[in-house]
This record gives C-alpha cells, sequence and structure tokens, in this order.
C-alpha cells in the first residue's frame, strides 16, 4: 500500500515529521518496507526558458536553442518538433543523469553545433509516455527553479505493509485515522478532506440507472448512477501526480477517479461506457462456459460459483476483481454509469484463486470493505467525475441491502494488563477505541464499526488498544527462577524423530523442507489428498499432502534441472490422512549413487537396494528390531512393480516402504532416469519400554561376549523361481531359536537347468553356550533347517 505524505496529510491535520510519522507507523503495526522520494533523482533539472530557436545549419530536423534556465543563456541543440522560442520547460544541465533514458548529459557536439545539456520530455523524466515533444510549462512558471519544487514532486512516497486482518487500512483515510488515534494528528472530517460541506448523494435528474442483483450471497448490494454528457480527458494535475507517485499510470480522468478512491478510501468503483451497454446490469451467478474479456486483455472462462456483472448480451465484469474490456471508457465515452457494489470476500477469494487473477479491487474486497460506505462512496465518486468532466447525474438507483449489522463486544477493561500485559488506564482505552471507530457504552459493551470485520471479540479489542498505546511500553518481567536443574520435555515422539534426523544426516542425506500442501496433479499419483483447503493462498497449494514424495520429487527436479548430478534428499514431516496426522520420514534417491571413476567405470544410478539399506539404516536408528522384519508386497501404486517393497513387523504392521518410484510418477514431477525412494512411518514403530530400575540402576544385565566360538554352515537350496529369499531366510532362521543366532543370503544362482527354479545359497550363525557343538548337535541342526526350507518347496542341492 503506497501513498504520498501529501496525500496522507489531506486526511490527517499534523505537523509531524516525516521520520516521526514513519515510526509511528511501524509502531502500530503498519510496517513501512520502504520511503522514497520520486524529486530526488530529479533535482538537478530546471525551469527554463526558450530564448531563440534556430534552424540547425546542417540538420533540417533539429534546432539550435538559446535556453535561459536562470544562469544566462546557454546554447542547446534540440530535435523536438514543438521547440520555439518563448517556451517554457524542463532543462538538464551537462552532468545530470536522465532516468528514463540511462544517460548522463555532457557536452556534446551534434552536428558541428556544441549543445550544453537537454530540453527534457514526459517520458526522459520517467513522468508518462510522451515523448513526442518537449515538456511545455505555463509561461508564468519561475526560470531557475528546481524543477521537482516547482512540481510538487518532493512528495515522500510511503510504502506501507498491510496484514490481512488490517482491510481498513487499504485506503489512505484508514491509515490516518490510526496515526490519529496515537495523538500524531487529528482526522480530518470526510467532507473536509474532499472540500465539500457534505457528503452526500448527488441530486440527479431522473431515474437511477437499470441495475438489480439476482446473487445476494455473492452481491448482496449493487448501487449505481448514471452521468450523461462527460468529457473524457486527463486526470486534473493533483490526481495525475498522486497516482504517478504510487506507480499507478494515469489513463483518463474518468478511469483515474475510480483508482484514486479504490486508494484513498479503499473502495473499489467501476465506470461502464453506456453505449456499449445492452439493457440493464445485473450481478449474477456466471453460467457454466461463459467468458469474458478483462481490462488486462486476457480472456476468463467462467463457472456458475463466480460473481458476474452482466447485460442482456453477455459478461461485463468479473464481480469485484476487474471489469471487461468491452464495456471500459474511452477518450469518446461521453455517457458513463458508475458502479459501488458490495461482494462477499470469501467469494472473491474464491474465484481470484481459480482464475489466478489479482487485482488491486480484488485485494480490498476479499479483506472486507465497509458495506456501509456504498451510499457516501458512489456520492463522491460522482461529484468527481461532474467536477472534473461534467454532464449531468441521473437518479441513484440501490438495488439489495449490504450487510452493515454491527457486532457488540462485552469488554472488561482489566484486559489489557491480564492479556495484553500493560495496565492502562480505563478512560484512556475508552479514547483511544473510539478514535478507532469503536462506540463504548456506559457498561462496557463496545460496538464494532461496520470497517472492522477482524474484530470478533475481547481479545481483538485488547490487540488495539495496547498497539496504539504501545507495544514498546509493555514492561519486560522475566519468568520466576525456579530450584534445581530443569527436566527434560522432549516427548518420546521428539526424541524418536531427533534420532532419526541424526541418523539420517549422518547418512549423507540432505534435510529439505517442502509445503505441507499440494496441487490436486501431484498428489494423485499417491492416491490424492484426504483434506482439501476451502481457501488455499494457490491452486497449487490446496491439497493436503499424503506423502512425503511429492515435495521431495518436486524438490529434486528442481535440483537437478540446476546441475545437480547427485540428489540424496530427507524430509521429516506429517502426512494428512483421512484419519489422522502421522508423522513419516521421507526419503528421496536421484541422480548418481556414485560418480564415474577410474576403478568404478560408468557413473551408476540408484537402485533399490539402495534405498532398502537407507531404511533398514534408518529404522535401526530409530529403534526398530530390524533384525525381526519382513520384506513384503510391492509398496503401492507409486511404486515400481517388482522394484519395491515394504519392512513390517509381522503381517500386519508395516514400517517403512522402499524401492523405486512408478515411472509415470517420474513423467508426472518431470524426472529423467530412475529415483529411488523410502518412507518411513515413524508412528508405527512400536514404543520403548520404560527402563526398570532396582536400588536406582537399571535391570539390563551388561553386554558379556559369547565365550565359545561361533560356527558357520553353508546350505544351498533349489527353490521356485517366485519364492521370496527373505521367506527362505526368515524360515531357516527360525529352525532352531536357540542355537541359530543369525542367516544371510549369499549367493543366488539362475543358470542353464534352472527353468522355473533358482538356487538360492544361506549362511547359517550357531553360537554355542555352556560347551562346543558335537556332530550328533550339529546334524540335527541341520536337520531343521532342511525341515524348514521343504515346507517351502525347496530342495538341498546336491
Amino acid at each position: 500500500m503506497k501513498f504520498t505524505l501529501d496525500w496522507l496529510r489531506q486526511h490527517l491535520d499534523t505537523n509531524a515529521s516525516l521520520d516521526a510519522i514513519v515510526e509511528t507507523l511501524t509502531r502500530i503495526g503498519l510496517e513501512v518496507e520502504g520511503v522514497e522520494n520520486p524529486g530526488e533523482k530529479l533535482a538537478a533539472f530546471k525551469v527554463a526558458k526558450i530564448l531563440t530557436a534556430e534552424r540547425h545549419p546542417q540538420a533540417d530536423k533539429l534546432q539550435v536553442l538559446s535556453v535561459d534556465a536562470g544562469d544566462g543563456p546557454m546554447q542547446v541543440v534540440c530535435g523536438a518538433p514543438n521547440a520555439r522560442a518563448g517556451l517554457v520547460g524542463v532543462f538538464g544541465a551537462p552532468g545530470a543523469y536522465v532516468p528514463g533514458s540511462d544517460i548522463t548529459l555532457k557536452v556534446a557536439e551534434i552536428r558541428g553545433v556544441v549543445s550544453n545539456g537537454m530540453m527534457c520530455s514526459t517520458r526522459e523524466l520517467e513522468l508518462g509516455e510522451d515523448h513526442d515533444g518537449i515538456i511545455e510549462l505555463p509561461a508564468d512558471a519561475p526560470v531557475g527553479t528546481a524543477y521537482p519544487d516547482y512540481a510538487g514532486l518532493n512528495d515522500p512516497v510511503i510504502d506501507v505493509s498491510i496484514t490481512p486482518n488490517k482491510q481498513d487500512c487499504m485506503g489512505v483515510r484508514g491509515i490516518a485515522r490510526d496515526l490519529a488515534a496515537t495523538g500524531i494528528g487529528t482526522l480530518k472530517p470526510l467532507a473536509e478532506a474532499y472540500r465539500v460541506d457534505a457528503i452526500q448523494p448527488v441530486a440527479g435528474e431522473g431515474p437511477g440507472p437499470d441495475v438489480r442483483t439476482d446473487d445476494p450471497e455473492g452481491c448482496p448490494a449493487f448501487y449505481a448512477q448514471s452521468v450523461s454528457g462527460v468529457v473524457n480527458g486527463a486526470a486534473p494535475a493533483w490526481m495525475a501526480r498522486y497516482l504517478t507517485a504510487i506507480g499507478q499510470k494515469p489513463i483518463s480522468v474518468l478511469v483515474d477517479i475510480t483508482n484514486f478512491v479504490s486508494v484513498d478510501l479503499g473502495r473499489p468503483l467501476h465506470v461502464y461506457d453506456r453505449a456499449k451497454l445492452s439493457g440493464g446490469l445485473v450481478a449474477r451467478k456466471a453460467v457454466a462456459g461463459e467468458q469474458v474479456l478483462a481490462l488486462n486483455g486476457k480472456t476468463y472462462t467462467l463457472d456458475p460459483t463466480m460473481t458476474v456483472i452482466a447485460d442482456d448480451a453477455h459478461v461485463h465484469d468479473i464481480g469485484g476483481i476487474m471489469g471487461g474490456e468491452e464495456s471500459g471508457v474511452s477518450d469518446a465515452t461521453t455517457d458513463v454509469l458508475i458502479e459501488c457494489a458490495f461482494f462477499d470476500p470469501d467469494a472473491i477469494a474464491r474465484t481470484g484463486q481459480k482464475l489466478a487473477l489479482t487485482s488491486d479491487a480484488r485485494q480490498r474486497f476479499e479483506r472486507g470493505v465497509d458495506p456501509a460506505f456504498l451510499k457516501d462512496g458512489l456520492a463522491i465518486a460522482t461529484r468527481l467525475v461532474l467536477d472534473h468532466c461534467g454532464g449531468t447525474a441521473s437518479g441513484v438507483t440501490r438495488a439489495g441491502t449490504p450487510p452493515t449489522d454491527q457486532r457488540t463486544v462485552s469488554y472488561d477493561p482489566s484486559l489489557a494488563e491480564t492479556l495484553g500485559g500493560l495496565a492502562i488506564a480505563s478512560d484512556r482505552q475508552q479514547a483511544i477505541l473510539e478514535s478507532l471507530g469503536f462506540t463504548v457504552d456506559g457498561n462496557w459493551q463496545v460496538t464494532v464499526p461496520t470497517w472492522r470485520r477482524d474484530v470478533d471479540g475481547p481479545a481483538d479489542l485488547v490487540e488495539e488498544v495496547i498497539r496504539i498505546e504501545g507495544i514498546d511500553k509493555v514492561p519486560s518481567i522475566p519468568l520466576a527462577r525456579l530450584p534445581g536443574v530443569a527436566k527434560p520435555t522432549a516427548t518420546p515422539e521428539q526424541k524418536l524423530e531427533r534420532r532419526a534426523r541424526r541418523a539420517a544426516a549422518a547418512r549423507g542425506l540432505d534435510e529439505a523442507v517442502t509445503w505441507s500442501f499440494l496441487s490436486d496433479t501431484q498428489a494423485a499419483p499417491f492416491g490424492g489428498g484426504a483434506w482439501t483447503l476451502a481457501n488455499p493462498i494457490s491452486e497449487e497449494l490446496k491439497v493436503m499432502r499424503p506423502s512425503l514424495l511429492p515435495g521431495l520429487l518436486a524438490a529434486a527436479e528442481r535440483n537437478l534441472k540446476r546441475g545437480a548430478t547427485s540428489v540424496r534428499l530427507f524430509e521429516i514431516g506429517r502426512r494428512y490422512l483421512a484419519d489422522k496426522e502421522r508423522a513419516t520420514l521421507g526419503v528421496v534417491l536421484a541422480g548418481s549413487s556414485r560418480p564415474r571413476g577410474w576403478r568404478g567405470g560408468k557413473a551408476a544410478a540408484f537402485d533399490a537396494f539402495d534405498a532398502k539399506g537407507e531404511a533398514l539404516a534408518l529404522l535401526a536408528a530409530a529403534g526398530a528390531p530390524v533384525e525381526n522384519l519382513q520384506v513384503m508386497g510391492e509398496a503401492g501404486d507409486a511404486w515400481h512393480p517388482g522394484q519395491s517393497g515394504t519392512l513390517r513387523l509381522g503381517p500386519k504392521t508395516v514400517l517403512a516402504a522402499f524401492g523405486m518410484v512408478h515411472p509415470s510418477v517420474l513423467k508426472a514431477f518431470d524426472l529423467d532416469g530412475p529415483v529411488a525412494a523410502v518412507e518411513l512411518y515413524l508412528d508405527a514403530l512400536p514404543a520403548k519400554r520404560a527402563p526398570l530400575k532396582e536400588g536406582g540402576g537399571f535391570m539390563r544385565p551388561a553386554y558379556t561376549p559369547p565365550a565359545l566360538q561361533s560356527v558357520t554352515r553353508d546350505f544351498a537350496f533349489v527353490v521356485p523361481a517366485d519364492l521370496a529369499a527373505d521367506a527362505l531366510v526368515r524360515a531357516i532362521k527360525g529352525a532352531d531359536k536357540t542355537n541359530i543366532v543369525a542367516a544371510r543370503l549369499f549367493d543366488v544362482f539362475t543358470g542353464a537347468g534352472m527353468e522355473g527354479k533358482k538356487s538360492l545359497a544361506v549362511e547359517i550363525t550357531l553360537q554355542p553356550t555352556a560347551k562346543s557343538f558335537t556332530d550328533e548337535e550339529l546334524k540335527a541342526v541341520s536337520d531343521k533347517v532342511v525341515a524348514a526350507a521343504v515346507k517351502l518347496g525347496a530342495t538341498l542341492r546336491g
């Protein structure tokens, strides 16, 4: 939100300095992002008069001027067609920087004639787009005066960041009201700011325009007034100067009036060329598939949830967001219809998001404009049109009823201290609230003004009082010091996440933090989202993520396209499922698992075994009993069939999914090449039992290494080709749980003569306890191993 200091003073009677105003704005929550003086860059330019103008001896289109800028005649070569003797314009001497041309002037010889500076056009000084000739000032403009002083350009521009709850400060008057409440000045009556005796409807001739609202939810009220016989020329200098200073290009007086009122009072308006309308105007819901060519030159397709303004032929306005080009005013416009309507903030926000369309009007309507200001807003706009364009006004049409019901809040002045931390006298609190537009009765029933839809309870009133009184006045009081050593406060879940985070980082993974929200397109490959935001900040961030992998895949895609050769990312966060939020650790491995080298040859890509290794290592760090885990099944539709799996503790408890990401998912995220991934479901990990203490110590005994040497034996089995190796290893390990302490696969053979079969070689480790194994005991264990394998369809290989 930008405005100039002089603009602010049209509403605020104050002698405070710029620095004091800027400091006060930030102190009361209207953070000043910057202050700029547009006149500073033009300080070197002066008002000058052309004394003589002679034809250039070497060029027909150039003239040799004698220019007086207050320091005597100077010779200047100029090619402007309007340069002539007696003209008063703007002169830049050698050394002046011309912002519009990005050049620094110097004495130069042009076609053999020395030129000592430049007479400037509007575009060269970045004051407009006109470049057909040099600036022409009134004949009585004081020669030699600095041009910014003469033109009133030394008016500092203040840029304020407005938080979403301060919709009343989306206009200069609202900001002036907040400043007046601090005592830095006095808020002028609105009539005084507009230099009239009173703000009242313009008495017109005949009936008002034919307008109505058929959408009482989206557009509860639609006020309008017509003006006939207008002349649409340039805006008055003061209005054009204000708009130019804040970065808005003056277009025509009719358009500029609507822009000025929007910024000045936070009241968006729209003006239609009546000659381009067919019949009356109606606020209604759009018909599916209807289109409108907006003022930004783009065509938008509408749906039945959107409010539009239409005539008998077609749509002319995306209600509360942007007008249509077909009914916009032009230099030839003579009859206009001024619209002043109220649109539902939520509906405006949803429409803007669907159409990906932003505008100054949308910013104000979706925050909430004052529903009680329609009558005065229309009166002010009509008066400005009559004053600057002429014409004759019609009567006023008021269709619908604006939602002007006011809330009343029961307030206790002691809350300022108990809730806000600052004791403030009751009469001072009442004065603050009343200066902000609230009404306070003797029982502290506070009526909220119509322009403050954000105020909804006592806490909001405390905030208003404290910010105006000064949050810097809230005393700093240390917490009471408690004896002893502070007890740990981390929950078991937090400790688990810390262990997992440290383990992932120690393994060389880079932590990422991605959005908890996704687009529908990103969520779809992972089953879609169970939760969709009703009011998202954009269509790309509307679905609560069902998995951490979409965000990590998008991050991997960005890094790979920026030259990264190996991407190893992890994130700890929440998945948002239909039943609850679930703590999860996600890992994505993309690019090369190792670079090319003289020993390893070509660079190698990540595979499913890399993902499995990461999953097991992270589960072990998190405290999961990895020795008891089973590898089962494929991980799901988002994973590559045959190259993915799950790690389970029992048949139902899934602790992790791992493997290669499905090619269709990679295509959706614009990823080339294979990508491995892991999801660890931290909430599924079994909770650790609390350690039992006896006499102040732990019951768990100290680790004692075995006294006897372990024994290994190898077995090779021919099994069906579709038998999972893990199933065989688990069966063998469970054949004799007392003596077999480990079993692992060390060879797979699928050569000739093994059609439909494969050979799996397993090594088992036997650990004697009291005495060494005898041959008979070893044979008994071997028999148990073979018997367990036979149950799976295996035969001992000869």
